[in-house]
């Protein structure tokens, strides 16, 4: 028979058996993934905005084609975007796209550059991108992060960028 000495008591006292960390390695362990977690959710974010950029870059081409098809049959640009069916398009952040008939209205409120210069001779649409607000002339603040068509489609960009 085995006599109980008590060593099992002093094995998990002074560490030799204990299966557990301890508290310095569990806040070592959190700061590590928390300094992780810092870098990758602005990265996430870049990248989030990037992809719904792309997607409007890309209703405006295509919708912009539609457009140029209706002038194809029709001989002239549509009114309003409810002439091309696409009246209820919302970009990837929920605001309307905003159309102008520049051949039929003229340029006084045509999208202009930093120059005044307007960006287009036949039609603008654009989305007024993240932040939802926007200005005539894309140079100023509001309208830096638009996503625009100009010079007659052969740009669909970041107004930033143009």
């Amino acid at each position: 028979m085995t006599r109980y000495s008590g060593s099992l008591s002093r094995d998990l006292h002074d560490g030799t058996k204990s299966a557990g960390i301890s508290l310095l390695e569990l806040m070592v362990a959190i700061l590590v993934l928390a300094s992780l977690i810092m870098i990758a959710i602005p990265s996430y974010e870049r990248y989030r905005q990037k992809t719904l950029t792309f997607k409007a870059e890309v209703a405006i081409a295509a919708t912009s084609a539609t457009i140029k098809n209706y002038w194809q049959d029709a001989r002239a640009y549509p009114d309003s975007l409810a002439d091309v069916h696409m009246d209820g398009l919302a970009d990837p952040w929920g605001h309307p796209y905003i159309y102008y008939n520049i051949d039929k209205n003229g340029k006084g409120h045509a999208r202009k550059d930093h120059a005044l210069n307007p960006l287009n001779t036949d039609f603008d649409l654009y989305s007024a991108g993240p932040d939802g607000l926007t200005k005539p002339q894309i140079s100023q603040s509001d309208s830096l992060d638009d996503i625009i068509r100009a010079r007659d489609g052969a740009f669909i960009g970041v107004a930033a960028d143009f």
